[in-house]
C-alpha cells in the first residue's frame, strides 16, 4: 500500500531516518522542519498521513495538530505524533489535540508500518465516504449538517476479556463513556452479539482465544466491518499486535493501563464511528432521490457521471486512477421476449443483488441503462480490476437465476469492458467510452467474457 507521508521534525537527522524507513517500504515521503512549514505543506499536498515530532521550536507538535485538526482543508488527515516523551499524560494530551497515535523514540519499525498502513487504510476509506457526501450535496439542500451525531455519549461497547477481574477493572474505567458495555459470554458470542450499533469493540490480545481471528471474523461480517476495534495486549506481543491492524483493527493499547489514555483513545475511535456513521447516513438518504434507479435501487447514470469526474479529479493530487467496469447482461432481449418483462426485471434484480455483495463498500455500483451496469473502483491499479471482473462474470454465470415459472432456473452470463485511468484531464464520457469499446469487443469474441482496454488496444495495433 503506497501513500503520501508527510514528516516533521526540527532535528534533520530524526527526519532523514524516519525518510530512508519509509521510503524503503516504498512510502513517498514529504518532509517539513517546523511546524509552520508542515501546516503549508499540509494545506497544498493533502498528504496521507503526517508524523509530527512534539518538541519544536515556535509551534511544538500539539499545536500543530489542533491547527491542522480545526482546518476543514486537513482535519481528516491522521496525525501520529512521535517523540521521546513516554508519559501517558503526554499521550493522553496528544490525543487530546486530536492526534490518531503516538510513537515514542526510538521508533519501532513494528508499531510505525503497522500504524501507517493501518491509518492509511482509513484515511482513503473516510475519504471516499466524503467524497459521496460532497457529490449527494451538489444534488441536495438536505444535508445533514448536525454533528451531534459524532458526539461521544452514549456509547454501545462489546467487550471481551476472558480474565475475569481484568475485565471488571476494564468495565470501571470504560464506565463514564457506555450506556451500554456489551459482555459475551464465551469468544463465540462476540461475532453474532456485534453489528453497526455498536460503536466500539475492545478485545485481549492475551489469553488462550485467538483474538486476532475474531478480528478477522468482525471484519468478514458486513454489519461488522466498518465497527472500530481496540486490541489491548501486552508488551511483548507488538509484532501480533501490529497483525491484528493489518487484519482490520484500528487501534491497540499496551499493558499497564492508564486510565485517561484509554479514556482518551475511545472516545477517539468512538468519534470517528460516529462521524462515519452520519457520512453513511447521508449516503443513504441519496437513495432517496431522483439520482437512484427505481428497479433496482442503484444509482443512475447521471450520479454516475458526476461521481466519475470528482474520482478523476484526485489524480491531479496524486491518487491512483479509478478502474471502471462496464458490465452488460448477454441476450437480454431474448428473456423478455421468451420468459417476459416480469422475467426480465427479476433477473436485473438478481444481477443486482450478486453483484453487489461482491464489490466493497465503496466501491461505486450503478445502473448504466437497461440491461448494462458499472461499477467503479476507486484508487484500483488494473491487475486488481482485472480479478474484479472475473470474479463478478463467474459469480454471476456459475448459479442460474431463479425467475418464475422457469423450473430450472435461467442460465445469465455477463459480458465485461474494462477500462483504467491515470490522467486527470479525462472525463468520465471518454472513460466510459474505452469501457464500451472494451465491452464491444467482449461481445464480438463470444460473450461471456471479459476485455480490458489495454487489449482491445493491442488488438488494434496487430490489425494495423
Amino acid at each position: 500500500m503506497s501513500a503520501r507521508i508527510l514528516v516533521v521534525d526540527d532535528v534533520e537527522v530524526n527526519v532523514r531516518l524516519l525518510e530512508a524507513k519509509l521510503t524503503a517500504e516504498y512510502f513517498n515521503v514529504l518532509t517539513a522542519n517546523d511546524g509552520f512549514a508542515a501546516l503549508r505543506i499540509a494545506a497544498e499536498e493533502r498528504p496521507d498521513l503526517v508524523l509530527l515530532d512534539v518538541m519544536m521550536p515556535k509551534l511544538d507538535g500539539f499545536e500543530v495538530c489542533r491547527r491542522l485538526k480545526a482546518d476543514d482543508a486537513t482535519r481528516d488527515i491522521p496525525v501520529v505524533m512521535v517523540t521521546a516523551l513516554s508519559e501517558a499524560s503526554d499521550r493522553v494530551r496528544g490525543l487530546e489535540a486530536g492526534a490518531d497515535d503516538f510513537l515514542t523514540k526510538p521508533v519501532n519499525d513494528t508499531a510505525l508500518f503497522a500504524r501507517v498502513r493501518s491509518l492509511v487504510r482509513l484515511r482513503r476509506m473516510m475519504d471516499e465516504w466524503r467524497h459521496r457526501e460532497d457529490v449527494y450535496g451538489r444534488f441536495s439542500e438536505l444535508m445533514e449538517e448536525s454533528r451531534a451525531a459524532e458526539e461521544t455519549a452514549p456509547a454501545r461497547i462489546l467487550l471481551w476479556e476472558e480474565n475475569a477481574f481484568a475485565a471488571t477493572r476494564l468495565a470501571e474505567m470504560l464506565a463514564p463513556l457506555a450506556n451500554e458495555l456489551i459482555r459475551p459470554s464465551t469468544p463465540e458470542d462476540v461475532v453474532p452479539q456485534c453489528d453497526n450499533s455498536v460503536d466500539l469493540v475492545i478485545l485481549n490480545t492475551t489469553g488462550k482465544v485467538d483474538a486476532l481471528r475474531i478480528v478477522g471474523k468482525l471484519r468478514a461480517q458486513e454489519t461488522s466491518r466498518l465497527v472500530p476495534i481496540l486490541l489491548i495486549g501486552d508488551p511483548e506481543e507488538l509484532q501480533r499486535v501490529a497483525k491484528g491492524l493489518d487484519l482490520g483493527a484500528t487501534d491497540y493499547l499496551l499493558r499497564p493501563l492508564d486510565r485517561n489514555e484509554l479514556v482518551a483513545r475511545v472516545r477517539t475511535q468512538v468519534r470517528r464511528k460516529r462521524l462515519q456513521d452520519r457520512l453513511q447516513e447521508n449516503y443513504r438518504k441519496s437513495l432517496s432521490l431522483a439520482l437512484t434507479d427505481g428497479l433496482t435501487g442503484l444509482y443512475n447514470r447521471r450520479y454516475l457521471g458526476v461521481h466519475l469526474d470528482g474520482l478523476i479529479a484526485r489524480l491531479a493530487d496524486g491518487a491512483m486512477g479509478p478502474s471502471l467496469l462496464l458490465i452488460d447482461i448477454d441476450w437480454f432481449k431474448r428473456v423478455n421476449d421468451t420468459h417476459g418483462h416480469a422475467a426480465g426485471d427479476a433477473v436485473l434484480r438478481e444481477l443486482t443483488s450478486r453483484i453487489a455483495r461482491h464489490v466493497r463498500t465503496f466501491d461505486l455500483f450503478a445502473r448504466y441503462g437497461g440491461e448494462e451496469f458499472v461499477v467503479v473502483l476507486p484508487e484500483t491499479d488494473r491487475r486488481v480490476a482485472e480479478g474484479v471482473a472475473e470474479r463478478l462474470r463467474m459469480v454471476v454465470a456459475e448459479t442460474p437465476f431463479q425467475v418464475e415459472g422457469v423450473a430450472d432456473g435461467l442460465a445469465v452470463t455477463i459480458s465485461i469492458g474494462l477500462a483504467v485511468t491515470a490522467d486527470a484531464r479525462e472525463t468520465a464520457d471518454s472513460l466510459l467510452r474505452r469501457a464500451d469499446e472494451a465491452l464491444y469487443a467482449a461481445k464480438a469474441a463470444g460473450r461471456n467474457r471479459v476485455v480490458s482496454d489495454r487489449e482491445l488496444a493491442a488488438l488494434k495495433g496487430a490489425v494495423a
